[in-house]
């Protein structure tokens, strides 16, 4: 009986590890401003029910990605380098040029999205979540 009790508890101290080693599989990439539990999306319910949309962190996304890390990169699944961009426009008082600077956002994500695969994490991290792009 203990054999098997210790079998069980060394293969869940093994399972437990290998669930971690997944979550650090990506996180130790991570840039220093981003941090796994930010919202990127808000997730849209089925139209059949009244419940409110669901955030999606990067942690999520990475997930969807299949994200990994390797030589100090962020891949996505296909082998693509992941880049963050921390969208703008959570103004209270806007600036006059705020919509030159959301073009300007917009672009650079554009030119981004060329060779990389972008995460676009939302300006808004207090479930009042912004359209995202």
């Amino acid at each position: 009986m203990l054999r098997l009790f210790l079998l069980s508890f060394l293969a869940l101290l093994t399972l437990g590890i290998a669930v971690n080693s997944e979550t650090d599989s990506f996180t130790t990439c991570l840039p220093d401003d981003v941090k796994s539990e930010m919202v990127v999306a808000l997730e849209s319910p089925p139209e059949t029910t009244t419940a409110k949309p669901k955030p999606v962190t990067v942690k999520q996304r990475l997930w969807q990605l299949k994200a990994h890390c390797k030589d100090g990169k962020l891949l996505d699944g296909q082998g693509k380098e992941i880049r963050f961009v921390h969208l703008m426009g959570c103004w209270g008082n806007p600036p006059e040029d705020y919509q030159e600077q959301l073009n300007q956002q917009q672009a650079e994500i554009k030119r981004l999205k060329e060779k990389f695969t972008v995460v676009q994490i939302s300006c808004a991290q207090d479930g009042e979540v912004k359209l995202i792009n």
